[in-house]
């Protein structure tokens, strides 16, 4: 599938670092999260937006779809920097994936599906509104976005999901073997919320809970991580926190609650 390039696309090139295997985390949970819109959908077009310096991301997120969700499933990675889309053809394999030049506004394309990741952590916190409903305008009936941040190998992740009417959920996922505690998650939340790790916003308040029901959970450490990061999300939950998700995605290191639970205030 070949995709027009748009006139001007919107948005500045970023530091582009990426690594294979990065967003596993990620998509891991796009595959079981959005599974159901992506089969469900008439096109299933997905754009990874801002795939970086290399197409490896790109890749094993059309790999992961195509394996476990839909297998006609299409991924367009999109830059701004035309010399990263250059260097990023031999990758490709239409037209299950190609690559194209753009930003926010999509290249013009309708997607089921966007990811975007470590792109708006280079913005400044004003901006990530706009960006936001630019992207979202230019999805298809029913499509999403997912939108965050991660450490540079991934073990350590944080994203909102949203559709067209706003944001509906943040998810925190952290490997577990490598967890000091919660609170390095702040070190990795979504543009939209890492100013906001301050006393008074609600993100501060659920951080700092996990990071106590963590430590209050010491004694589940010789049981292994998993046990205590189990113990962890369930002093929360049982705290009146609502999480969305339940014990098999806790098991996998993930928390994830309503974007109404921690939206700044």
């Amino acid at each position: 599938m070949m995709v027009a390039p748009a006139s001007r696309p919107l948005g500045v090139v970023t530091r582009g670092t990426t690594a294979a295997n990065r967003l596993r985390r990620v998509d891991n949970w796009v595959t079981e999260t959005c599974a159901d819109p992506l089969r469900a959908a008439p096109d299933p077009l997905v754009v990874d937006l801002g795939y970086g310096a290399t197409p490896v991301t790109a890749v094993e997120l059309r790999d992961r779809l195509a394996a476990r969700v839909r297998a006609d499933v299409r991924v367009v990675g999109l830059e701004i920097d035309a010399g990263r889309v250059a260097d990023a053809q031999p990758a490709a394999n239409p037209p299950g994936l190609t690559f194209a030049r753009g930003g926010f506004e999509l290249a013009g394309l309708r997607p089921a599906l966007v990811r975007a990741f470590n792109v708006l952590r280079q913005y400044d916190e004003s901006e990530v509104a706009g960006a936001w409903d630019t992207i979202r305008a230019g999805l298809a009936p029913g499509g999403l976005l997912v939108e965050g941040t991660c450490d540079e190998v991934g073990r350590l992740a944080g994203w909102v999901l949203l559709d067209a009417d706003g944001p509906l959920s943040l998810t925190l996922a952290a490997r577990l073997t490598t967890l000091r505690s919660p609170a390095a998650l702040a070190e990795r939340l979504p543009k939209a919320l890492i100013h906001r790790n301050v006393p008074g916003e609600r993100i501060h308040d659920l951080l700092r809970e996990l990071d106590d029901a963590w430590h209050a959970a010491a004694g589940y450490a010789p049981f292994g991580p998993r046990q205590r990061w189990l113990r962890t999300v369930s002093t929360v939950h049982a705290r009146g926190w609502p999480v969305l998700d339940r014990a098999r995605a806790w098991r996998r290191g993930r928390l994830t609650v309503p974007w109404t639970a921690i939206a700044p205030a």
